[in-house]
C-alpha cells in the first residue's frame, strides 16, 4: 500500500477530526513525511512529532515531550494518533495516546516484522524506566491497525530475523503446523517472498488475537504469549538495549527450553529442534553465562515472590511454570 493509497483509506475512517503522526527519527524519513504530504494531500489535517529512535528512547522524558507538542499543536480528545513505525514507535504512539488527555483514538501502522506480527496486536503498550523494560504501561486497543508487506523491502535483514523470532514463538506456544511451515520456508521469508510473509504474519496476528480474546488483562492465559520473555528482557536490560528484542526473546526461549528439559516436562530432541530453527533464522541461542534468577527479579513478571516462566511442554503447546524468587 503505497502512502497516498494509505491517506485515502485513512480519510474514509474519519476516527479523528486530525490526526499526529507519532514516528521516529528513522521512519520520519523513510516514510513519515511522505505520509504526513500524502495526508495533506488529500484533506486531512494532520502534523508530525518524532523522537530519535531506538529502545533507549522509550521512556516518560519521550511521552513528556511528545505530548507536549500535541498540546502546542492543538490536537484534544476529538483527534486521534497515528503510530508510524516498529515497535517501539508502536508502544511509545499507543501509550501516549492512551494518557493524553485521559485518552484519545490510536491507529497503529507498523513498518517491522516484529510489530507486525506482535507488538500492534493486542493492546499492550510499555515504556521503559531504569528498574525494567515495559514497566509503565496501559493495555488499550487501538482503532485500526493496518499492515502493510511492502514496508520490509526497507527493513535490513537483521531486523527481518529480528522479528522472526516473535513469529517462532506464537509457533511454539500454540501451533506446529506453523512451526514446520516456517523450517521448510526459511529461505523464501528471508529473502522476502511476499506470499509467505504475509502467511505467517496472518497466522502470528491470529494466534495472539484468539489469546488476547480470551484474556485480555493477561489474568492467565496470555501469559503464554511472554515464552522467552522472562529472561529475555532481563538480557535486553543488561545490554542497556543494545541487544535486539527478537535477539534476546529468541535467546530467552533456548534459556526456557533448557530448564523445560531439566524439569522433564520437554524432550531434548524438542528443544534442539525448536534451537536449530532459531540458529536457521540467524538469530542468537546463547548468552555469556546462564541469568541468575535475582536478575529477572525486576521484570513486571515477578508476582507474589514468584517468577512465572513459560515453558514448552512439545512444539505447539506450553505450561506455565511458578518459580519462587531466592
Amino acid at each position: 500500500m503505497k502512502t497516498e493509497k494509505l491517506a485515502k483509506e485513512l480519510k474514509k475512517k474519519k476516527i479523528g477530526k486530525k490526526y499526529c503522526l507519532i514516528t521516529d527519527s528513522t521512519v520520519e524519513k523513510l516514510y513519515g513525511t511522505k505520509l504526513l504530504r500524502d495526508l495533506r494531500k488529500n484533506g486531512v489535517k494532520a502534523d508530525m512529532a518524532s523522537f530519535p529512535a531506538g529502545e533507549k528512547h522509550k521512556t516518560l522524558e519521550s511521552i513528556e515531550q511528545l505530548a507536549s507538542q500535541l498540546s502546542q499543536k492543538g490536537f484534544n480528545r476529538k483527534d486521534a494518533v497515528i503510530a508510524l513505525g516498529g515497535g517501539v514507535v508502536g508502544d511509545v504512539g499507543g501509550f501516549l495516546a492512551a494518557i493524553y488527555m485521559r485518552g484519545i483514538p490510536c491507529i497503529q501502522i507498523p513498518t517491522t516484522l516484529l510489530a507486525m506480527a506482535d507488538s500492534s496486536v493486542g493492546g499492550k503498550t510499555g515504556i521503559n524506566i531504569p528498574e525494567g523494560k515495559n514497566m509503565i504501561g496501559t493495555i488499550t486497543r487501538p482503532k485500526l491497525i493496518v499492515t502493510e508487506v511492502d514496508f520490509l523491502k526497507t527493513l535490513p535483514k537483521k531486523h527481518i530475523r529480528n522479528g522472526l523470532a516473535e513469529i517462532i514463538k506464537c509457533a511454539v506456544i500454540a501451533d506446529k503446523k506453523l512451526f514446520k511451515f516456517i523450517e521448510q520456508n526459511m529461505q523464501k521469508i528471508l529473502s522476502l517472498d511476499k506470499k509467505t510473509l504475509t502467511y505467517i504474519i496472518k497466522r502470528a496476528v491470529a494466534i495472539k488475537s484468539e489469546i488476547v480474546k480470551q484474556d485480555e488483562k493477561e489474568k492467565n492465559l496470555r501469559m503464554i504469549l511472554n515464552y522467552g520473555h522472562s529472561y529475555g528482557h532481563a538480557l535486553e536490560r543488561l545490554s542497556d538495549y543494545k541487544l535486539l528484542h527478537g535477539h534476546a526473546i529468541s535467546i530467552g526461549m533456548v534459556l526456557a527450553n533448557k530448564m523445560a528439559v531439566e524439569k522433564g516436562i520437554l524432550k531434548k530432541s524438542e528443544a534442539e529442534r525448536i534451537k536449530n530453527l532459531l540458529i536457521a533464522a540467524g538469530l542468537p541461542v546463547s548468552t555469556m553465562k546462564r541469568l541468575p534468577l535475582k536478575e529477572i527479579i525486576g521484570d513486571k513478571k515477578n508476582e507474589g515472590g514468584h517468577i512465572n516462566f513459560i515453558l514448552p511442554t512439545s512444539i505447539g503447546s506450553v505450561t506455565i511454570h511458578k518459580e519462587k524468587c531466592p
